[in-house]
């Protein structure tokens, strides 16, 4: 049974965009090879930390929410630890009041694109 999960890394900032693209894509594609479904993906962008991390005050964001067999979640984790790009990342289950918060999150910036969108017209 596939279940919910979301997961955010943190990519070293010294990388350029056809990097962290690449990065994004390895781990999309390995959510695909073994057997997940990609909900949503995000790139948050470089963005400050909160605090140094491997002596690096930025670092750009990614967010994948995923279906995905729960025993993949280790193999997921062990592909970012040996990444020497990715400097911090978090990866959780998500219940179904997290699932329903996460649809409405995605609802309502698509309205505010739309919206952006319509004004600029």
């Amino acid at each position: 049974m596939l279940k919910h999960y979301e997961t955010v890394f943190i990519a070293t900032p010294v990388l350029s965009d056809a990097q962290i693209k690449e990065a994004v894509a390895k781990y999309t594609s390995l959510i695909q090879e073994r057997g997940g479904e990609i909900v949503c993906q995000e790139d948050w962008g470089l963005r400050k930390l909160a605090y140094p991390i491997q002596k690096k005050t930025t670092g750009f964001y990614c967010l994948i929410e995923f279906k995905a067999e729960p025993a993949f979640i280790d193999e997921l984790e062990t592909q970012y630890r040996r990444d020497e790009r990715i400097i911090r990342f978090l990866t959780f289950a998500m219940d179904k009041h997290a699932v329903a918060y996460s649809v409405k999150r995605r609802a309502n910036k698509e309205n505010k694109e739309n919206t952006e969108k319509k004004e600029e017209e």
